[in-house]
This record gives structure tokens, sequence and C-alpha cells, in this order.
């Protein structure tokens, strides 16, 4: 068997013009798709393919299926001072994530917090890009997502929760750099899943089960990712769903386990205005100070560094700014079967 072809660099302003003219192509609208080409492309910057242009033709078929609403209008349901729930109205999930980030930040600055619930949303695709915008407007951001089962629970042979994400991020003197945590409850994301499967790779064991709930290391046998850390990886994540969903009365968990339908997702934006908490005007120097004294510390035997949270992406960001985004043979495949489909004219470096 010829061994998979290697992945081909893609300037991030072609990928992302290419990202929104697909999806403008396959249904979304026009502001719909640039936002959403947009946090594909941020992830795929940062390294997350995972969560990047790989993404598309799900999302197309998403539309095809009803299960995004190209023509959604969001609108306030609920909400009691610093409190807002948003109803997304199966918006594009970067679309109502956008309007929940948007919503926190503009109640942190009257209440000292923001916390923007937007139920009713699909895919919320690498939450910290909402946090990351949280932290540039000057505040401290947490924002978390629900969905329908897809990860084992903990002493179950079913899928139980989701790979409900958390990410934090902190702004620090240095405004192109805050702290930025990001982390899937799950072992892996599922979108790695899918990475592995587009570059002909095996996956790792403690990844994923398949349909007789064993662990395996081939990608498209995989029929639910395990949690991570055990028990406190779907504890964690059932509690996300208490709080991006239960809370707000859209429970997803619930009704996909009990009746097997479709149940969309939810997110949650919280923002914190560090005035409103005696920090400024030194907080950012403080977070920078912190940064400082944990990069001080002794390296480890076998590792290359002390890393801070988001330090990783940013320099992979910047390495693939400067070289390109390197794109897997089969994702680029998959889009150019789509765009074939819907007249998409394919970038010439990458026909």
């Amino acid at each position: 068997m010829a061994a998979p072809a290697g992945p081909r660099r893609v300037a991030a302003a072609t990928l992302e013009a290419y990202a929104r003219d697909l999806l403008a192509a396959g249904g979304f609208a026009p502001d719909h798709a640039e936002a959403t080409a947009r946090m594909l492309v941020w992830a795929n910057l940062r390294g997350v393919e995972s969560h990047g242009v790989l993404r598309i033709p799900r999302y197309v078929e998403m539309v095809e299926q009803g299960l995004i609403n190209p023509a959604a209008a969001i609108r306030q349901v609920a909400g009691k001072g610093a409190v807002a729930v948003l109803d997304g109205d199966k918006a594009p999930g970067a679309v109502a994530m956008n309007a929940a980030t948007t919503r926190a930040i503009a109640d942190a600055r009257v209440h000292g917090v923001g916390w923007c619930v937007v139920r009713r949303i699909t895919h919320a695709g690498a939450v910290g890009i909402y946090a990351e915008a949280i932290a540039a407007a000057g505040l401290v951001g947490l924002v978390m997502t629900a969905s329908k089962p897809l990860m084992i629970y903990h002493g179950a042979r079913a899928e139980g929760v989701s790979t409900n994400p958390i990410a934090i991020a902190a702004p620090s003197s240095d405004p192109a750099r805050p702290l930025l945590f990001d982390m899937s409850t799950a072992s892996v994301a599922a979108g790695k899943i899918t990475a592995a499967r587009d570059a002909g790779r095996a996956i790792p064991l403690g990844w994923a089960v398949d349909a007789e709930g064993r662990e395996t290391t081939d990608p498209a046998a995989v029929k639910a990712v395990l949690p991570m850390a055990g028990p406190k990886g779907t504890g964690l994540s059932l509690m996300i769903e208490v709080l991006a969903s239960v809370l707000v009365g859209n429970p997803l968990l619930t009704v996909a386990l009990r009746d097997g339908s479709e149940p969309g997702g939810n997110g949650i934006a919280v923002a914190l205005d560090p005035q409103a908490f005696g920090a400024e005007p030194g907080f950012t120097a403080g977070v920078s100070d912190l940064a400082a004294v944990i990069k001080a510390l002794p390296v480890a035997a076998g590792a290359e560094a002390v890393l801070l949270p988001g330090e990783r992406g940013a320099a992979e960001r910047a390495r693939r700014l400067a070289h390109g985004i390197p794109v897997a043979a089969g994702t680029l495949s998959r889009l150019a079967a789509l765009a074939t489909k819907h007249g998409v004219p394919i970038p010439p470096d990458l026909a």
C-alpha cells in the first residue's frame, strides 16, 4: 500500500478565503461564513487541526440536514442583572458564541461580571478564540460549551457525556500574549480522530473505543472517545452540562440519551472585569509576574521547556503565519470535492 501523501502548506489568508467561499456556497450567510472561517483558521494556525478547516464538509452537511439555520436570528430570552440568556436559533457556533462573548464583555463593563449563555447553537469550534477575545478586551474570560453524548462515561460501556471543553484566558502586560488555557474534557478532541483519518495515521491507545467498547488504534473504527483522567473528565463534563444546559432549560444529554434525537448545543461566555475585584491597575502586570516565576522554574529531565498556557499555540501560530499552515492531503481532497460540487474555485496553489 502506498504511503499517504504529506500535508500541503497553505498561506493563512488563502485558507481563510477558501474556507469562507466553501461555507458561503454551502448555504452559510456571508457574514456567518466569514466568522466561521476565521474561527476555523484560528484553530489551524495554533496547530489544532481537529477544530480547523477539516470541519467544513460536516458544517455544510449540517445546513443540508437542517441542523444549522443559515438565517438564524439570535435573541435574548431571559436574564437578570449581569446574566443574559440568548436563543441561538441553530446559528453556526462561531456566530452564536461571538454574540455571547460580545454580550458578556458589555455586561462586565457595567456589572463587573457578564455571564451569557446562548442555547440552541451548533458546533462552537475551538472555544479558546472566544476566551482570547475577552482577554483582548482587558477582561478575564471563561468559556464552556456543551453538546450531545460523544464520550464514554467513566464506568459505563456507552457514551453518556460530551467532550465539553473549557477555556480560561487572562490578559498580561503583553496584549498579544494572554495566558490562554483551552482543554477538552475528553482524552482527545473528536476532531483529532478525523485529523488522523485524513492524514492516514493510527491513533494511540487510550484515545477512543470501537463499537464493542474496546480501545482501538484505527481512527475509522472509532465509536466514542474516552474521558480525560477517567472520573475527573466525566464529572467535569457532566457539571458543564448542568451550567450550560440544565440551568437554561435546554438539557442536551437527557434528551439525547432518552430518545436518540439530535439536541444541538449550548455555550457559556463569562467576562470578569479586574476593576471590580480591586486588582487594577496592576492586574496585567501581576499576570505577567506570575508567568515569569513559572517560566523560571527548573526544566525537568526530558522536557524542552517550561510552557505556559497558550504558549505552544502562540509559537505555532507565528511559525504558520511565516511558513504556511500544513493541511493534510485527506482534508484537501474532501475540501476539493466540496468545491467541485458547489462550483467554488480551488486556489491555484491547492489545485
